[in-house]
């Protein structure tokens, strides 16, 4: 069996979980590459990313680049003489980086690849209506998440589901495949595999304004896939047209009534203690929302001290 010696690279903590299992399985973790300290909250104080907290604690040698190409970074790098490198929700490396070890850097991706490669598979997974998702073991090369396949966990996706509860479950499933493509790495095991290319391939690309903003004039369905998708971060949002008021709400949690009717899209109704919007073939029942400057809150809560006008408007 190989000795491998393995530098982390990553920063969330969907890639705390993937550093944790690594060292509780003996691995010999020689270093770990995470972003710079970023100024954070109203007091813009220095916050270290969760990755860099953890490694802290395990009396890990931790590398904090703000350029990766940096010859005094490539350095230190080399003087790790890593023969492995797992990289896990991190930046996009140059090939110096990548190239560097005897075995190569090996990625994990929240997708079932080639499906959904890019910046946000989770979401859209969910956003898209997806019944199963899962994680990928990959070598990298010069291309995003194209590289040759290792391994594949898959899970289903519940319909009720938002993006929280896929991401903590793909954060566990992706912690132990990491080990598990380590294990198989080390007793010279894997048979890596070209990605199979198709013309139906999904897109993840990152998430911004345009693309996380609702459309009340599409099916239930699509609607409430989006929102869900986007719960609880970076949340959908649209403007409610209150009165002589036009203000940007975000929404979060819901659920979906499917059910013919003759109201314009967009149309809030309030009736016992509910907010629902009407859209193309039902309506959407908002039961946690957030307006401009407040904290979000249930829609009870919100009725009791929020009056809508009776033509308000989801748009």
């Amino acid at each position: 069996m190989k000795d491998l010696r393995v530098v982390f690279m990553g920063t969330p903590e969907f890639a705390v979980k993937s550093l944790e299992a690594i060292t509780d399985a003996g691995f010999n973790v020689v270093g770990v590459i995470t972003a710079p300290d970023r100024p954070a909250g109203r007091g813009r104080k220095l916050r270290e990313s969760a990755v860099k907290t953890y490694a802290v604690s395990k009396g890990l040698k931790v590398l904090q680049p703000t350029n990766l190409k940096a010859e005094d970074f490539q350095k230190e790098l080399k003087e790790l003489n890593p023969n492995i490198q797992v990289v896990v929700a991190f930046r996009m490396l140059p090939k110096s980086v990548w190239d560097l070890p005897e075995y190569g850097t090996f990625n994990l991706h929240a997708s079932l690849l080639p499906q959904y490669r890019g910046a946000a598979p989770i979401n859209w997974a969910i956003i898209n209506g997806d019944k199963k998702t899962g994680v990928s073991t990959f070598f990298l090369d010069e291309k995003i998440d194209t590289g040759a396949m290792i391994l594949q966990e898959e899970t289903n996706i519940d319909e009720s589901e938002n993006v929280e509860s896929v991401h903590d479950r793909l954060m566990n499933i992706g912690s132990k495949l990491v080990v598990k493509t380590l294990y198989a790495i080390a007793k010279e095991e894997i048979e890596p595999k070209p990605q199979l290319e198709s013309s139906t391939l999904k897109e993840a690309p990152k998430l911004n304004r345009d693309n996380t903003k609702i459309d009340w004039n599409k099916p239930v369905d699509q609607i409430y896939n989006l929102i869900r998708g986007l719960n609880p971060y970076p949340a959908a949002w649209c403007y409610l047209e209150n009165s002589t008021d036009e203000v940007q709400v975000k929404i979060y949690d819901i659920e979906r009534i499917m059910q013919e009717h003759h109201l314009p899209n967009g149309t809030v109704t309030i009736k016992d203690n509910q907010i629902k919007v009407a859209a193309t073939n039902g309506f959407i029942l908002i039961k946690e929302i957030q307006l401009p400057g407040k904290r979000k809150m249930l829609s009870k809560a919100l009725l009791n001290g929020f009056n809508f006008a009776p033509e308000a408007k989801m748009r």
